[in-house]
């Protein structure tokens, strides 16, 4: 991969920076986001974080090949750490699992002051950072899901605001879990992510059911979800 080669999760991402964005891209991975970004909007600058010094390297060569020195700024800390309060107005966060996402947010809340959007990707478990925007003033304002590489991909959109916004009072921990936007548009990927993962609960449900000691809390979990999915694959 390189900067006029994006991946197609890292193009989407970008996609929802505003023009002249003043952005962190945390975990930047060479820094091919911000080099992206800011070749094609001489407006853009940026910071990009690294928390390893190899990473944090290649990012500086990647900046300095793009002649980019002046509005990219590449800075070795751990997660926001690497970023002044105000400094910034967006966030960006790809590639890592959802825990991890929202633990980076939850650390560095006192530098998202000035930062009207968050953009994250994660690898695995959305539903931590949809929680995360909700019980911290996020408004989930878009969401896409993509496949890429045989991976499928959740692209999470947040904006300070009213975080209930998004949601049915009713229905709101099942579309934490599966995405209210993405569980409206029940696109290929969306529907075949939820289909494998509801075989896989059925078969976890199937063998806990057969142990000697069952556990009921889990097995009623499962069921829930279980029949939340039949729920959103059969409509």
């Amino acid at each position: 991969m390189n900067v006029h080669q994006l991946s197609g999760r890292l193009a989407k991402v970008a996609e929802y920076l505003p023009a002249g964005a003043r952005f962190a891209d945390i975990g930047s991975d060479h820094a091919y986001l911000p080099c992206y970004v800011c070749l094609k909007d001489p407006q853009a600058e940026a910071v990009a974080g690294e928390v390893n010094q190899g990473p944090y390297d290649s990012a500086m060569d990647e900046v300095k090949s793009h002649n980019l020195e002046s509005r990219i700024h590449v800075r070795l800390g751990d997660g926001l750490d690497v970023v002044q309060p105000g400094e910034v107005e967006q966030v960006t966060i790809a590639g890592m699992g959802g825990p991890l996402i929202r633990d980076i947010l939850a650390r560095g809340e006192d530098k998202l002051t000035a930062v009207n959007r968050i953009i994250a990707q994660p690898n695995i478990d959305a539903r931590s950072i949809r929680q995360w925007f909700y019980s911290h003033g996020y408004n989930l304002v878009d969401e896409q899901i993509m496949e890429e590489g045989g991976h499928i991909y959740e692209i999470l959109v947040a904006e300070k605001g009213d975080p209930a916004g998004a949601y049915d009072p009713v229905n709101r921990e099942k579309e934490l879990w599966l995405g209210p936007y993405l569980m409206k548009e029940k696109s290929q990927a969306f529907l075949r992510k939820w289909q494998e993962e509801m075989a896989k609960k059925t078969y976890i449900l199937d063998q806990m059911q057969k142990a000697s000691t069952v556990d009921t809390e889990k097995v009623e979990l499962l069921q829930k979800e279980i029949k939340w999915l039949e729920e959103v694959l059969s409509e």
